[in-house]
């Protein structure tokens, strides 16, 4: 399946400048059709991470399919993650690549934690697809 074109507006942020798993897994949210991707930088932020991809999914079969066709893609590129929640629930799954958190959001959750505004000081982008859904 070939990847939508896609291009990173807001905050300088320019897909050259992310790191090659950072972009591969932003594509692998787009052939999903994943709404409102979004990614943040955190580096010189968190000690934790250097990168939050957060998107959401229009319902829990929606949300189930990007983290699986996610963890499924990054696997055969050789790239696997260090834990996986929320997997059954299917309302925020969180995948850890330890350098980069994937956080798929039912949009209702999404709108309860509110995660672009808790790391309001991390320079974001919006993903936007170019490419036909």
């Amino acid at each position: 399946m070939s990847r939508p074109e896609s291009k990173v507006s807001g905050a300088g942020l320019r897909p050259a400048d992310l790191p090659t798993d950072v972009r591969r897994a932003l594509g692998l949210c787009q052939e999903r059709n994943a709404r409102e991707l979004m990614i943040l930088d955190l580096r010189g932020l968190s000690d934790a991470t250097d990168f939050f991809i957060i998107t959401s999914g229009d319902s829990e079969v929606h949300v189930r399919a990007i983290a699986d066709h996610l963890v499924d893609g990054m696997s055969r590129g050789g790239v696997r993650h260090s834990g996986v929640e929320g997997e059954r629930a299917a309302r925020w799954v969180l995948i850890d690549y330890i350098d980069l958190v994937v956080h798929v959001f039912h949009p209702v959750v999404r709108e309860f934690y509110q995660l672009e505004r808790l790391w309001g000081d991390a320079p974001m982008a919006l993903i936007e697809d170019t490419g036909t859904r």
